[in-house]
């Protein structure tokens, strides 16, 4: 398949948070049928969503579904206003787990706060293999938060890996400390990482990485526990 016909790109937002530069890192793919977007950034991102698959070359108008790796505020924030904007033509995916925090029937695991809440079409769960883009493998990721996801594109071994891990510079880190209860279990699901044969990470806090990736995966398993004791 040409890269025109079906493809994943690294998209980047630049975002104002209380006068901070906030960068994330949501994943575009696409075939002939769908194009799919994970991750939707803080709220009333919709312009700039829109603004970052136009410089992608990939017609906005054109998302059929969206993938939620996980709960944070930061990857659902503007789901509702994308729900609102394609309606029905668009297909919501999220861990069987967090659906009921993305559809606002219990309160987000970390703000404590109910999302607005948005319609999950398709619940996933480890092991599921999406036919979409020529194969996407869903690897249940917990630790960051209960549903976390990560997602494995096949054809290009491309691992987008939400918030289990970050970069900087283009290398590969451990996930924030900060921001993982369970670092325990996040180190088990980055663990579950390493049987997988990646050539380049999607990282949302970070962007793309893709030198040493497996030897960066062993240093940060073998790391954790004492960055975390």
């Amino acid at each position: 398949m040409t890269q025109s016909r079906s493809g994943i790109k690294a998209l980047q937002l630049n975002m104002n948070v209380q006068g901070h530069l906030f960068i994330i890192h949501p994943t575009l793919l696409w075939d002939e049928q769908d194009v799919i977007l994970v991750d939707t950034g803080l709220p009333g991102q919709l312009e700039l969503i829109r603004a970052a698959f136009e410089e992608a070359s990939v017609p906005f108008e054109n998302l059929t579904k969206i993938i939620v790796t996980h709960q944070d505020m930061d990857h659902i924030g503007s789901l509702p206003d994308l729900a609102q904007t394609f309606g029905d033509k668009v297909q919501v995916l999220a861990h069987e787990i967090g659906v009921p925090y993305i559809t606002g029937e219990l309160p987000l695991v970390k703000s404590k706060k109910l999302a607005q809440p948005v319609k999950v079409d398709v619940t996933l769960k480890d092991g599921d293999v999406l036919p979409y883009a020529g194969g996407i493998q869903v690897i249940f990721t917990p630790g960051h938060t209960p549903d976390h996801i990560s997602l494995y594109h096949i054809p290009s071994k491309t691992l987008i890996t939400g918030d289990a891990l970050t970069a900087t510079d283009g290398v590969l880190q451990s996930f924030n400390p900060a921001y993982t209860p369970d670092p325990d279990t996040a180190r088990q699901s980055v663990k579950k990482l390493q049987a997988l044969d990646v050539e380049t990470a999607i990282v949302y806090h970070g962007g793309v990485c893709t030198e040493h990736l497996q030897e960066r995966l062993q240093e940060i398993v073998q790391a954790a526990p004492a960055e975390n004791a």
